[in-house]
């Protein structure tokens, strides 16, 4: 939980409240709504409404997220959707033409450096022949030996990473773009939910959801959408866990953090407004779907994704078969 007011020594005082109306904060705080003044009244009310300070409200209020808030708010008024579904199809559309794009290419990368692993094998084995040689010729030590293979490895893997475009850390943009969406369209979410947008949007957040969950600006008292939000990402979690034959002492640590970091958003997807929850339900869906699509030989070759030799022609039977393998209960 976060501090409730950034001023909390205004709130004891009603005559300095009222006072408030009549200042103006400086030009460095004006810049919360779009550059228009805020006014220390504005700050005590907002306050008063249960406003998060720090850097939670510092975030809250930054320009991405306001744009987050106006797109959310133009979308429902030009579909004329009941807001529980601009959500859902305002989260398909952001993992659709952003992510998507962003996986294929993520995908293109790895296939690319998972078929440069023989030519690199290779390379090794014979650079160590050299390297060798050379060390008798010249004296070295083994530990001088390692240094020049090393070394060397390093600038000929560097080198075939460019000749196929390939660097590991291009496979990273689909995580510097992905995370700090979806913080920015929650956090949206939550200003639309809590009135820190304006009033009428938090009217029709709240009379704007459906099923069991009409209220969107309260928490889902029944925890259908969070334990629904912590089953789908563990699914997630274990289809990727299947998929991997030989696993690293990291991807093991890897995998069980997730794990562990999926049951814990049931709590946490408990205690937020229905908005959110749907949300990041929606969200997971459409990721867990686009990552099955990537999988399909067809949509791979639509998106010029190498082929490569773990790749199969049946990757869905592939997923079903490991899950049953992995957690059939035999006797």
């Amino acid at each position: 939980h976060f501090p409730l007011s950034p001023l909390p020594f205004l709130l004891p005082s009603s005559k300095m409240a009222a006072q408030a109306r009549h200042l103006t904060l400086p030009p460095m705080w004006r810049l919360a709504r779009g550059g228009r003044p805020v006014t220390v009244a504005a700050v005590v009310a907002a306050s008063a409404g249960g406003s998060p300070g720090g850097w939670y409200g510092w975030l809250a209020q930054t320009a991405p997220v306001h744009w987050a808030e106006g797109g959310l708010v133009a979308l429902q008024a030009a579909a004329g959707l009941p807001w529980w579904a601009a959500i859902v199809c305002g989260g398909a559309a952001l993992r659709t033409a952003v992510t998507l794009p962003l996986a294929a290419h993520q995908s293109r990368l790895l296939a690319k450096l998972e078929n440069l692993q023989p030519e690199i094998k290779k390379l090794s084995e014979r650079l160590r022949y050299e390297v060798s040689v050379r060390g008798k010729q010249l004296g070295w030590s083994d530990k001088v030996a390692r240094f020049h293979f090393k070394r060397n490895l390093r600038r000929i893997i560097t080198e075939l990473y460019i000749r196929d475009n390939c660097h590991p850390f291009k496979a990273t943009l689909l995580v510097w773009v992905q995370i700090p969406m979806w913080v920015f369209v929650s956090l949206a979410l939550r200003n639309c939910s809590v009135g820190a947008l304006n009033s009428e949007v938090k009217e029709q957040f709240s009379t704007g959801g459906t099923l069991w969950f009409t209220d969107l600006t309260a928490p889902d008292s029944t925890w259908i959408l969070p334990v629904s939000l912590g089953l789908l990402n563990l699914l997630i979690v274990e289809i990727f866990a299947s998929q991997k034959m030989e696993v690293s002492r990291f991807q093991k640590l890897a995998t069980n953090f997730f794990r562990v970091l999926s049951v814990v958003m049931i709590p946490v997807a408990a205690t937020v407004p229905s908005s959110m929850a749907l949300y990041w339900l929606s969200s997971s869906f459409m990721g867990l779907s686009h990552n099955l699509l990537l999988r399909s030989p067809t949509f791979r070759r639509l998106c010029c994704i190498p082929r490569t030799k773990s790749d199969s022609d049946t990757p869905y039977r592939d997923i079903v078969s490991a899950l049953t393998t992995r957690y059939s209960f035999k006797k």
